[in-house]
């Protein structure tokens, strides 16, 4: 069953557990992850974003929902950009919607934020936010301390804005981090026990397994995912195609050719099943087994 976004993370919070937010963007990814799912008994969040195609990606979804009529699940907008973007996911069948207005100062962050949730909470749908600001994993060693979220602006936030769960910087990045994450899971502690809405972690691939497993113990009820996976899908890809590609690239007879037997349809099953196959550790790793 699709629903918000708020109602799964709300009982993660209560119970303790971590929900999995693999980004996806067609109809590979997004059968992988109700087949993970629907195999784990874990609820799931469909993070879509604007870059990936967002109408025809939501339709996907809206699409395996009905195969896949067990799996608890939400449709959420990853990013949210500007006013049109937001309404367009919410016209097409989002259930939450990630209004991303990070790098903005307070004030207008709230205003900004607090606008759409008035809007979205008129027809059901949930909001997130983000309040400091994850970068990305180029550049963790310069901007990391410099985007790590204000605590003392935090209560005030979700206060003013009512939004339904609030993504918080913590030490995490987007992407391939170049140097060693850190996370400040004092700072994450003293967060989860102000704010009586869940918290989001952004920035989970390349995070470590002990760091995130740590960080859901400490607070987090939605970690995002999606450079691993890719990753993941993509090995998969390459034992299929049982191509050496650092060979192909020294040797140029090889050519685009160099694999006869391959094909799409299975090809996109490969990846597929690598994708999958690690969603469904970081489903286990957050706790989010047969907690559906």
């Amino acid at each position: 069953m699709i629903t918000d976004m708020g109602t799964i993370l709300r009982k993660a919070k209560a119970e303790g557990y971590g929900v999995a937010a693999p980004n996806v963007w067609n109809g590979v990814t997004v059968k992988s992850v109700f087949e993970a799912a629907e195999e784990l008994k874990a609820p799931v969040i469909f993070d879509c974003a604007g870059i990936h195609s967002l109408e025809e990606t939501i339709d996907t979804v809206n699409y395996y929902k009905h195969k896949f009529p067990t799996v608890s699940g939400a449709i959420n907008l990853d990013h949210g950009g500007d006013f049109e973007e937001i309404m367009t996911a919410i016209r097409c069948g989002c259930t939450s919607v990630m209004v991303d207005r990070s790098t903005l100062p307070f004030e207008e962050n709230v205003k900004e934020v607090a606008e759409i949730v008035k809007i979205a909470h008129a027809v059901g749908v949930s909001v997130e936010a983000e309040l400091g600001h994850v970068g990305q994993g180029f550049e963790y060693e310069q901007t990391r301390d410099s985007g790590l979220t204000r605590k003392d602006e935090a209560a005030e936030f979700v206060k003013q804005t009512g939004v339904d769960c609030l993504a918080v910087s913590v030490g995490t990045s987007h992407g391939t981090y170049k140097g060693t994450p850190k996370l400040e899971f004092e700072l994450l502690a003293e967060l989860h026990q102000m704010l009586e809405i869940p918290l989001v972690l952004h920035g989970g691939s390349g995070t470590g397994d002990d760091n995130l497993r740590k960080a859901v113990q400490t607070g987090i009820q939605k970690v995002n995912l999606c450079t691993d996976l890719s990753n993941a899908g993509l090995a998969q890809l390459k034992e299929y195609l049982g191509i050496d590609y650092d060979s192909m690239v020294k040797d140029g007879s090889l050519g685009e050719f160099g694999n006869q037997s391959a094909n799409m349809y299975d090809l996109s099953n490969a990846m597929g099943e690598g994708y999958k196959n690690l969603l469904k550790h970081y489903m286990r790793l957050f706790g989010g087994e047969n907690r559906a």
